[in-house]
């Protein structure tokens, strides 16, 4: 019996809609071995795939370009955003050059760009997403750069809005949508695997998008945040038809953000 296909995706709406079908057995398996899925935090993600833990496995954008040698991105399943994106927050009265600013991780996109989009010198504070808000709204830090569903819903926990990476993308990204998550496949998977990898997530995004009530529960279940609206809305900020296929738009966005991280 084939060994199980390793699979690690983060508990936010877009990766679970996307998957949901497959992780549920509801569209048909194109790989021929069973999967095992794993949930983690996106920098827990990140740091998994530099140790290669995972045969298939979804990474901030910024990350898999730096493990091209060992890890295939994939068209199907990124996370690309069209005017949004990570939002940096602060409190009413916090200071308008923030020192110490708390961060989902390291090796994230939205670290990434918001090196180079700040415009000086601060203090990485790395934390769980989920934990960023409180520690803004506690004084623990200056700001907090926020991604999934909580960049949509600062305005509830008294913070405001100090910088918007996605309307700073906009205009910095030559025309490209922003790229902050991608689904990769190890190289040294067979290619036929590699390609039914794809397949089998191209069909389970295909029934989403086409009926999600069957997957809805998977969804809500992992979010966290939990209200419809919110959760609705996330998902159509970040899942699009470049979700189904990021096609040459999408690897011109993968460049563009190489240029801008790397040469910020």
């Amino acid at each position: 019996m084939n060994a199980p296909l390793t699979v690690a995706i983060s508990p936010c709406p877009n990766d679970t809609f996307i998957f949901g079908a497959w992780i549920l057995g509801l569209t048909p398996d194109r790989t021929g071995r069973p999967a095992r899925f794993a949930w983690a935090d996106v920098e827990e993600l990140n740091r998994a795939a530099e140790r290669q833990r995972f045969d298939v496995i979804k990474m901030s954008a910024a990350t898999a370009l730096e493990l091209e040698e060992h890890y295939e991105i994939l068209p199907t399943g990124s996370a690309f955003g069209a005017g949004v994106g990570p939002k940096l927050v602060v409190r009413p009265d916090g200071p308008q050059r923030p020192a110490t600013i708390a961060v989902p991780g390291l090796k994230t996109t939205a670290f990434a760009v918001l090196r180079a989009a700040l415009g000086h010198d601060f203090s990485p504070v790395p934390m769980l997403f989920s934990n960023i808000v409180d520690a803004v709204a506690n004084g623990k830090v200056d700001a907090g750069l926020l991604i999934h569903e909580t960049a949509l819903v600062y305005d509830r926990y008294g913070l405001e809005l100090r910088l918007d990476l996605g309307a700073w993308w906009a205009e910095q990204g030559a025309g490209t949508p922003m790229p902050l998550g991608v689904i990769a496949v190890r190289r040294s998977l067979p290619e036929s695997l590699r390609q039914g990898v794809a397949q089998t997530l191209r069909a389970s995004l295909e029934l989403a998008r086409k009926d999600s009530a069957p997957i809805w529960p998977l969804i809500r279940a992992l979010a966290q945040e939990l209200d419809n609206a919110t959760l609705n809305a996330h998902i159509k900020a970040y899942v699009t038809d470049m979700s189904l296929d990021m096609g040459p738009m999408g690897v011109l966005a993968l460049d563009r953000l190489r240029t801008i991280t790397q040469n910020p």
